[in-house]
């Protein structure tokens, strides 16, 4: 049975899509079948994969039959990018949120779909910056949620908020644990970064704080801009080494 992770924070930009890139890669490397689903109508992680055409069929044509009633699995819109296995969004999926608001057990429509996944170890999904229906769905179909964050104090704050809204999700998925959370564009030489990280360690105790700590890294960026993972971009870079670091360490928290 597939560990289920969703990618999840309230702020845009902190470096959800590119950790699901590039752990999905790092963990693909070792072996271990992934499968990312891009729940974000802003299809950031879609295009960073290098799919930007229009796609004729997406994750909103499977959450739209399932949730109406047709017969639907999320291998019917499976593409492979770059070598990963992805199910694509589309800014159709902006128009979900009202269409799922009437639908009886809506929370539950991605859940249903995933649990008849059977080949994967990992599937990550990464969600949209808000807590709307395409978000708790995802958290409901999830068995943990990383959050990353930028080691500043505002989304320190914005995580407190995330975690509140978290507490309610569990009264749909009892199962969903905090896998951790992991500190993005981090320099060891800011003083700010240092304090917020060891506030998120006192806070949320230690073993909640992945130890690696994704570096500032242009080569990050470069990489989604031509639509690969960063190993197959530069396997050398500060990017390759932090995830390749990252994937040791999220694998070691499912080897106990």
């Amino acid at each position: 049975m597939a560990q289920v992770i969703s990618i999840a924070n309230f702020k845009g930009g902190v470096g959800k899509t590119t950790t699901a890139i590039n752990l999905a890669a790092g963990l693909k490397a070792k072996g271990k079948k992934t499968l990312l689903i891009d729940v974000d109508p802003q299809a950031n992680l879609t295009q960073s994969l290098g799919i930007h055409d229009q796609i004729e069929a997406s994750v909103y044509h499977v959450l739209h039959k399932e949730a109406f009633g047709e017969e639907t699995k999320l291998e019917d819109v499976l593409v492979s990018a770059s070598g990963l296995d992805l199910i694509p969004s589309s800014l159709e999926l902006a128009g979900a949120e009202l269409e799922l608001a009437s639908v009886y057990g809506r929370e539950q429509i991605l859940d249903q779909l995933i649990s008849s996944l059977k080949t994967y170890d990992f599937v990550f999904i990464d969600c949209p910056p808000s807590m709307g229906m395409l978000t708790i769905n995802a958290l409901v179909s999830s068995d943990f949620v990383m959050i990353p964050l930028q080691a500043e104090f505002l989304p320190l704050k914005g995580v407190r908020s995330f975690l509140k809204h978290l507490e309610l999700i569990r009264k749909l998925n009892k199962r969903i644990e905090l896998l951790g959370f992991l500190l993005t564009r981090y320099d060891h030489r800011k003083k700010m970064n240092r304090q917020v990280r060891e506030e998120l360690e006192t806070e949320f105790n230690s073993d909640k704080v992945f130890k690696t700590v994704i570096r500032t890294n242009i080569a990050l960026a470069n990489a989604q801009e031509k639509g690969i993972d960063i190993f197959s971009y530069d396997k050398n870079t500060n990017g390759a080494i932090d995830y390749a670091s990252l994937t040791e360490e999220f694998l070691s928290k499912f080897n106990h």
